[in-house]
């Protein structure tokens, strides 16, 4: 693969100074997620979750008993339905599923367990609505990762039935920040840097609390019966050593994962699909997971 795909979004990223400020950030996330509109054929539909915004798309051929229910990231702190819209729309497309986004409260306004809580209540409304929790595939990117982590851990200590399985696109799992790769990936990561991460911890991690709550850092959790997973994560992420050790913790639990590191990738790099030939085949490797574990048929 060129890496002058990469090199552009690198350079996308870096047109503008880093925001400061909480609003400053998220309209940046929004601007550079949507820099590429989702495809002309698919459909989207909002919904109320229960309080919880959420947004529907499908494409056509999709199977719509099947669902891709995805957290998207920004640290807890930003992110959106819209930020993320191409991402999800194009895994759904590449699954043949139907996806659920969800809008989740963010912090510092809203912090833990406020998106934990809203993680809750979309699975509800989902299991209301008559999917199968095996017919669901929960996945999300960096925070969102982290959500989908601990939304499935919830309904494991619950006895609850559990997701098909799990897809973590460069998942943050470790609110301590004692990853090595912090340190030796600063240089090469555009976006993710440990300074900054401390700043989101300590908006979203009520004073007190420990970041090695399982709750927090799911890293630290059991994971012992937990789905079917794949992780997904660039070489020139900070957070790499986040994905890998919790690989290794899943692994050495006896999970069936999978483990994917792509070359030159920068943090959460599928969100620019439209441009980038590895975020199209990222995707197309989660679609056939998450396919696969969740019976699609091919179309």
């Amino acid at each position: 693969m060129s890496e002058d795909e990469i090199n552009a979004i690198r350079a996308l990223l870096g047109a503008k100074p880093r925001p400061v400020g909480w609003a400053e950030r998220r309209q940046r996330l929004d601007e550079v997620g949507t820099v590429w509109p989702v495809a002309e054929d698919v459909r989207l539909t909002p919904v109320d979750l229960g309080g919880v915004p959420g947004e529907w798309s499908i494409v056509p051929g999709s199977d719509a008993s099947r669902v891709l229910m995805f957290f998207h990231g920004g640290g807890y702190c930003s992110g959106s339905i819209p930020s993320h819209r191409r991402m999800v729309t194009e895994a759904g497309r590449a699954a043949g599923v139907r996806t659920l986004a969800v809008g989740y409260r963010l912090a510092p306004e809203h912090p833990f367990p406020a998106a934990h809580e809203d993680a809750m209540t979309a699975w509800r409304f989902l299991r209301k609505a008559g999917i199968a929790a095996g017919h669901v595939a929960v996945g999300g990117d960096s925070a969102g990762g982290n959500l989908t982590v601990t939304l499935i851990n919830r309904l494991r200590a619950g006895g609850e039935p559990q997701p098909g399985c799990a897809w973590l696109a460069s998942p943050w799992t470790d609110l301590t920040m004692s990853g090595d790769t912090l340190a030796t990936k600063d240089a090469v990561d555009p976006l993710i840097h440990k300074g900054y991460l401390e700043e989101l911890a300590n908006a979203y991690v009520p004073a007190g609390l420990d970041r090695k709550d399982p709750r927090i850092s799911p890293l630290y959790s059991g994971l012992k019966g937990f789905p079917p997973t794949l992780i997904q994560v660039g070489s020139a992420e900070t957070l790499l050593a986040d994905a890998t050790r919790f690989a290794a913790a899943a692994g050495a639990a006896d999970v069936a994962v999978t483990l994917e590191i792509w070359p030159h990738m920068i943090h959460a790099w599928p969100l620019w699909n439209a441009h980038l030939e590895a975020g199209r085949r990222a995707l197309a490797s989660a679609g056939a997971f998450i396919r696969s574990h969740l019976s699609v048929s091919a179309a």
